[in-house]
């Protein structure tokens, strides 16, 4: 240890004086105790000599002399411009003079059998292999090294990998340089040749070139020439430090070109491994530049390829035995060679590696799908499925399967459970991730942890339930109507006709079943196949009961049945798939409302012909006259809006009742006028007019004719919306709905606030199409459907109704005993009420808020009193 600390000081503080003078060939006194130490004597000596002891002294210090001198090196490094393959570059300082004295020297202080070796056995310190070591050393750190930094740092050329192959070439040299004498000199003198002693030098010499040069930039130029040698070699782009960045030209059509680069490659790597620089740290780098090729050439072939039956596994398997792994085991055959002759003789590559490397191509494979699999579930159809296989292929293991749903769940999070994306496309994307995980994961345990934010956070919207029940009922064929709707509900509904196979499935009870197999590790304890492992039957256990789709469900088909259009075969045909889920007992209320609506076209052909109702007489032109008629307790609460109605509409109404009585004896009809769609027909001066609209819409424009209300002497007619709401004693926000609707239909004009006027013709300046033209239609199509959403009352309003009941109580409890706070007036409702108080605090807060905002409450210190 002691001298390997010297020979480091030395190399750092080289002595001034490194080759000491010579014994001369006279020594005054034999046998004197004044020896002479250090330099090229070395720090031993004899403490007593005898005669033949000084002479063999003498004799080691004019050898050790000689030897130290032709075997120096030169005080400057080997640069650039050098070339020892000419023979006047091997003259002067870096040659070695053979002479028969410097060989007599080297034998007598190299050879076992002389005997100044034999008398300094064990002394390291007069030791010439040692010595030569040191020197080395001292003249690599000492002069060649800042050479090949400058070489390494040089920026002056855009081939990144020039100075990297200058400095190979120039350091090839030097360790030849380094080598050559010990292999010339030393070793014809030693045991065995030397191979031992030269095997330890080059080891020595190799280790302080790698540790030296890889604490510099050399590590990142050799990643740099790497990459780009093996990206040419396996026929990829040049890969930048981002995996996902791929520049250059690819050299897929030039087979010929990469073989050369290939034996470019393996060439420079032997150079690599010659100049010492091949051990663990370039194989570390090239283990790395491999790893990002390997990535690089997943993410560059394979983005974006979905289709299935996916190829693309066994692709990747067979690109990686063919092409990676055997250029891998090429270049570390070369990094491990003992000796360059023999680097490509034994090329076997084990099945182990191959399958380790095969395993991370997987690996990167799946991450690349784990990264398009939202883009995959958003586009889902024929063309993604094999995006799906693929992943199916990744998540083998538990912790595969744990950070696919991990990083999927984040993903959701980020880019769709938002307040900005509609219940429609969270309810879209949800279809598509259960289709798309059933064929990932047939048990389901990927798609219960995935799915559970998802369905809590479809809990909380208000109108999911409307939304899915719409999408039962769409048009699978034509969903042109309605964009939002979901029509694949439809689609699937269609589908799964017969459902009474899936409810006697025993599923894992089946013992008869040999294909059966154990829930995955990663379930959870509450985890719990679903029977109904089908989109409708997934959406559907949203919620606890069923109860809320079936109401919802009565809501939507009720509104349905009460347009005009009688083809009701959706409705029937929905309404019968629905029975096998639900049971008929759950939905015999809607079964009654599809009676209804046949009913009532058998019943209104009778009554229309017992009473003549669509027949003209001459001198009169009667409107055709229709209706439904529906049973009571069946249908949900209807809106009950009142108004006054034409006459003539009014008389068809009365004959139409006679008829009814008549044809079903103790049964009387109460008309729902504001549940209605009119047929209007206006004959203006230059044009007519016809439209689909509500009752209300109907009974506004009709109160414009000649006779009715007082009106202007004028040609045109007005009226006013005040005089419109006292005539016709309609609500205010019917009569402003009707108005709006006719002005953007270009019959009404608002002439003054509030005053409207009948257009009987229009201007140029009414057909232009304007800003003010186009905000009236906007308007009108606004107003039409307002008219048609709500022929159904929510429960809401449903709630405030009965809620008003109660209001009279209110009213009198904080005029007679002052302010109460919320929990008082609770109290004391559930005690005067007859039967009780039917709602909760909630509903009374929301429906006291609402008097509060019509000004009837306020609330002073947290309790409410009437407004004075």
């Amino acid at each position: 240890m002691a001298v390997v600390k010297q020979g480091i000081f030395s190399a750092v503080f080289p002595i001034s004086t490194p080759i000491s003078t010579p014994t001369p060939s006279a020594t005054p006194v034999i046998g004197s105790s004044d020896v002479v130490w250090g330099g090229s004597f070395g720090p031993g000596g004899f403490q007593a000599e005898s005669e033949d002891t000084a002479s063999e002294r003498i004799r080691w210090s004019r050898a050790w002399h000689s030897a130290t001198v032709s075997l120096k090196l030169p005080e400057k490094p080997i640069t650039q411009g050098a070339d020892f393959s000419k023979e006047d570059d091997c003259q002067g300082d870096w040659s070695l003079p053979s002479t028969s004295e410097q060989y007599k020297a080297l034998e007598y202080l190299i050879s076992e059998d002389s005997r100044g070796r034999q008398l300094r056995l064990g002394n390291r310190d007069e030791n010439l292999i040692e010595w030569y070591t040191q020197e080395v050393g001292r003249h690599y750190m000492a002069y060649q090294l800042p050479e090949l930094l400058r070489i390494l740092s040089h920026e002056g050329s855009n081939d990144q990998s020039k100075p990297l192959l200058l400095l190979l070439h120039i350091l090839q040299i030097c360790k030849s340089r380094y080598l050559n004498p010990f292999q010339e000199e030393f070793m014809p003198f030693l045991q065995s040749s030397g191979g031992y002693e030269f095997r330890i030098f080059r080891e020595r010499l190799d280790a302080l070139i790698a540790r030296s040069i890889y604490q510099s930039t050399f590590a990142e130029r050799l990643q740099m020439f790497l990459t780009r040698q093996s990206s040419l070699v396996l026929g990829l782009a040049e890969v930048g430090n981002d995996v996902a960045t791929m520049v250059g030209i690819m050299e897929k059509d030039s087979p010929s070109l990469q073989l050369d680069h290939h034996h470019e490659t393996l060439r420079i790597m032997r150079v690599l491994h010659d100049s010492g620089l091949g051990g663990a740290q370039a194989q570390q780098v090239f283990a790395e530049v491999m790893s990002k090729l390997l990535t690089a050439h997943v993410h560059w072939t394979y983005a974006g390829q979905w289709s299935s039956p996916s190829v693309v596994p066994q692709q990747l398997r067979n690109w990686v035995q063919e092409c990676f792994a055997r250029f891998a085991v090429e270049v570390l055959a070369v990094m491990n060679a003992t000796r360059t002759a023999q680097a490509l003789d034994h090329l076997d590559i084990t099945f182990t590696d191959v399958d380790k490397w095969k395993e991370r191509a997987i690996c990167d494979l799946g991450t690349l799908r784990l990264n398009e699999l939202f883009d995959v579930i958003v586009e889902w159809g024929n063309d993604s499925r094999g995006a799906i296989e693929d992943l199916k292929q990744y998540v083998t293991t538990t912790a595969a399967r744990s950070h696919l749903v991990t990083q999927f769940s984040l993903v959701l999070s980020q880019r769709l459970l938002q307040p900005g994306a509609s219940t429609t496309e969270i309810l879209q994307v949800y279809i598509s991730i259960i289709r798309a995980f059933t064929i990932l994961d047939p048990k389901g345990v990927l798609l219960d942890r995935l799915a559970r934010p998802i369905r809590r956070y479809l809990r909380d919207r208000d109108d999911t339930v409307k939304i899915i029940v719409g999408g039962l009922l769409a048009d699978s064929e034509d969903d042109t109507s309605n964009p939002d709707a979901l029509v694949e509900l439809a689609i699937e509904l269609n589908k799964l006709t017969e459902l009474s196979e899936a409810d006697d499935d025993p599923g894992d009870l089946d013992w008869d079943n040999m294909s059966w197999v154990p829930d995955p590790v990663d379930a959870g304890t509450d985890y719990k196949k679903s029977k109904n492992s089908d989109v409708i039957g997934t959406l559907i256990s949203l919620f606890d009961s069923k109860d809320i789709f079936v109401k919802e469900f009565q809501n939507i088909m009720g509104e349905r049945l009460l347009k005009k259009d009688f083809e009701i075969d959706r409705e029937i045909r929905v309404l019968e798939l629905l029975k096998l889920r639900f049971g008929e007992g759950a939905l015999q209320a809607c079964e009654v409302m599809l009676r209804d609506v046949l009913d009532s076209r058998r019943v209104d052909t009778v009554i229309s012909k017992d009473q003549k109702l669509n027949q003209h007489s001459e001198s009169q032109i009667l409107p055709g006259f229709h209706s439904k008629i529906l049973s009571r307790l069946f249908w949900p609460s209807l809106h009950a809006e009142t108004f006054v109605i034409p006459p003539e509409i009014e008389a068809l109404q009365a004959r139409y009742s006679s008829g009814f009585e008549t044809l079903k004896q103790s049964r009387k009809l109460t008309w729902l006028d504001a549940l209605g769609q009119v047929s209007v027909e206006l004959q203006l001066e230059d044009r007519i007019i016809a439209e689909e609209v509500q009752t209300w819409q109907a009974a506004v424009i009709h109160a414009f004719q000649d006779s009715g209300v007082s009106s202007n002497n004028s040609s045109s007619i007005s009226r006013t919306a005040q005089d419109l709401i006292i005539h016709l004693e309609m609500d205010e926000a019917l009569v402003k709905n009707a108005l709006t609707f006719w002005v953007g239909k270009l019959v009404l004009r608002e002439t003054s606030p509030a005053t409207y006027t009948v257009l009987e013709t229009l201007s140029p300046s009414d057909l232009n199409p304007d800003g003010k033209v186009q905000a009236n239609v906007a308007a009108a199509a606004a107003a039409a459907d307002a008219a048609t959403e709500g022929a159904i009352r929510s429960e809401e309003e449903v709630a405030m109704e009965k809620m008003g009941v109660f209001w009279q109580f209110i009213v009198g409890m904080l005029t007679n005993q002052g302010a109460m706070p919320l929990q008082r007036i609770v109290m004391m409702l559930k005690f005067a009420v007859p039967g009780g108080f039917p709602f909760g605090n909630e509903e009374l807060k929301e429906f006291l808020g609402r008097k509060v905002s019509e000004g009837s409450l306020e609330i002073v210190g947290g309790n409410y009193r009437i407004v004075k």
